[in-house]
């Protein structure tokens, strides 16, 4: 009897929230096995020798009376080669290895390793033996796929000396090495894989400033409100607004290193795209498929409630993971609306006290951890890494002034505020130019001239002052009329259009202008640029700003969009002839 392993039981059971008693040594976090079917659940809270469990599966025909098991261990993402170009549910289950072993549909209990632990390694050491290593040292390298090399680490937590490490192939839990810590005789083996508890940061050396942008090729994004690499960025609109599309777009095009896409309880359609687009992309680098680059954690609208909480904290561990190797790291949270809903759902049925919306007191703390953990770092093992965070939010009716909007936009830096009105123009990116903001500007700003001259600054602010004075003038349209303008008022409206509508205005669907390079933003702020300083002093000469109407200039720029990079200089030197025009027609 001494021996025997000691098992709570069920006393209560409220959706995916139970209640047991008498379980064996529990802890806050720990993992444990749910009744017959031994379904993946969590402690959330402990009140005397009762506990209240979170379980990441269907309860559907779970009894008071069955057994609760402790793991004794945090809820915890497995870590090591195998990652990428996999899909993952939110506690980390793997959803193609899955399929394989029930079907389409998962069913209650099924257990797959998130990893392939048969599956043989090529190790190429870079340590050598009788070295001291501490934590985050690289040990070796394993291509994990052709544009990702996957550098093993030592465990966070381990120091001493490398022994016995070798050359070969290795399965994920064969002993590769050993480290005798410090005052120990005994040696600690190593295998290819860790484990790592999901709500705990990994450590880091230290966070170092932003210093350069998170390129993504959408140019109402680089040129008007960048997000750095390393930074954290917040995408609030209504329904259609096209959140997903931008996210989708981030992951394809941003010039990150590694993606990690967490679907955090949307539509399974919008998921569905993804997992199916996703593997016919080539890499814009290297021609390969993006899925050599790409982390799926596909956590849908229809998964149980709490496996979606789980999800963001899934994702971000993973993207940690790859950062202490050294790489820059995007992560696309779509939409954390939908896990603050998850967080809602549990904290109503643990019945706690509501904070504003009914959403929990702590809601605001929980956001700020989560993008806390973005940053541009130095490693434990001395490598530069960075996790950029980029957020979707779902404000009910578009309105951002509600709880998640509102703590999110304390915490972020980038705000993209994406505007019905604009979607249902069929204006892509709807992102309302007036409304966003970036405060990484001014971090970024000796990047911007160092590629691009000291101009670039003094051409974002006038493309941006046009547009605000477009915005005061359109009011007074309002009241008085078009015709009863001033001709410098007429022009400002006039380049303005051609900003919105041959520059921010961009086609996801067209092969050249779904990403346009930072060298041809810049040769298309120049060009707008020009053509407002010419037309201006056409108009300070006393021409009216209707002579400007179709003129071969305003054409090219419409059409620049679609030039490709190598051909931009040509159609550039071909523009500025075209811009003579203008000064005839005075």
């Amino acid at each position: 009897m001494g021996d025997e392993i000691v098992k709570g039981r069920i006393i209560r059971i409220a959706g995916s929230v139970i209640e047991a008693d008498n379980v064996d040594s529990p802890k806050m976090n720990d993992i444990v096995r749910v009744g017959k079917d031994a379904l993946i659940g969590e402690i959330i809270k402990i009140t005397g020798d009762k506990l209240t469990i979170q379980v990441y599966e269907d309860t559907t025909g779970l009894r008071v009376g069955e057994m609760v098991e402790n793991t004794h261990a945090p809820l915890s993402v497995k870590l090591g080669p195998g990652l990428i170009g996999s899909t993952f549910d939110g506690i980390q289950r793997p959803l193609d290895q899955i399929q394989k072993v029930a079907g389409d549909f998962i069913k209650k209990g099924v257990y797959v390793n998130a990893l392939d632990m048969r599956r043989k390694w090529k190790f190429i050491p870079k340590a050598k033996n009788g070295e001291t290593v501490s934590a985050g040292d690289i040990l070796g390298e394993i291509r994990e796929t052709e544009l990702i090399s996957h550098e093993v680490m030592v465990p966070i937590g381990l120091n001493g000396v490398l022994s016995e490490l070798k050359e070969g192939e290795f399965s994920l839990d064969e002993k590769f090495a050993f480290i005798q810590e410090e005052g120990s005789t005994v040696k600690v083996p190593l295998t290819l894989f860790q484990n790592w508890p999901v709500r705990k940061p990994r450590p880091v050396r230290e966070k170092e400033p932003a210093e350069m942008p998170l390129i993504t090729g959408q140019r109402v994004i680089d040129s008007l409100f960048p997000v750095a690499k390393g930074g954290t960025a917040s995408m609030p609109g209504p329904f259609g607004s096209g959140k997903t599309i931008i996210a989708h777009q981030l992951a394809k095009w941003s010039d990150a290193d590694i993606i990690v896409y967490i679907g955090c309880g949307e539509r399974g359609n919008e998921m569905t795209e993804i997992l199916t687009t996703f593997p016919t992309i080539k890499d814009p680098k290297s021609g390969r498929s993006l899925m050599e680059r790409t982390i799926l954690i596909a956590n849908t609208s229809d998964m149980p409630v709490a496996a979606r909480e789980a999800s963001i904290y899934t994702g971000v561990s993973i993207a940690e993971y790859y950062r202490d190797m050294g790489y820059d790291v995007a992560v696309m949270a779509d939409s954390t609306s939908r896990w603050a809903e998850a967080l809602r759902e549990i904290s109503g049925r643990l019945e706690e006290m509501p904070g504003e919306e009914g959403f929990p007191a702590y809601l605001s703390t929980r956001i700020a951890e989560f993008y806390e953990r973005a940053g541009r770092v130095k490693t434990l093992g001395g490598k530069t890494g960075s996790i950029t965070i980029v957020g979707a939010v779902s404000p009910p009716g578009g309105d951002i002034s509600e709880p998640v909007s509102q703590a999110t936009l304390r915490t972020v830096r980038v705000f993209w505020a994406l505007d019905s009105s604009l979607a249902n123009a069929r204006h892509f990116p709807a992102i309302n130019w007036l409304n966003s903001y970036s405060q990484y500007e001014k971090y970024l700003q000796a990047w911007y001239a160092k590629e691009f001259g000291e101009d670039w600054a003094a051409l974002k602010k006038e493309i941006s002052s046009i547009l605000a004075k477009e915005a005061e003038i359109n009011e007074i349209v309002q009241l008085v009329g078009y015709d009863a303008l001033a001709e410098s008022d007429k022009l400002v409206i006039d380049v303005a259009k051609v900003i919105r509508e041959d520059f921010l205005q961009q086609n996801a669907y067209d092969d050249v202008d779904t990403f346009s390079s930072m060298k041809k933003q810049y040769l298309m702020l120049n060009a707008i640029g020009r053509l407002f300083l010419v037309e201006k002093e056409a108009v300070d000469g006393g021409a009216p700003v209707s002579n400007f109407q179709g003129i071969k200039a305003k054409e090219m720029l419409a059409k620049m969009k679609f030039v490709k990079d190598d051909e931009m200089e040509t159609y550039i030197r071909q523009y500025e002839k075209a811009l003579g025009e203008v000064l005839t027609r005075k």
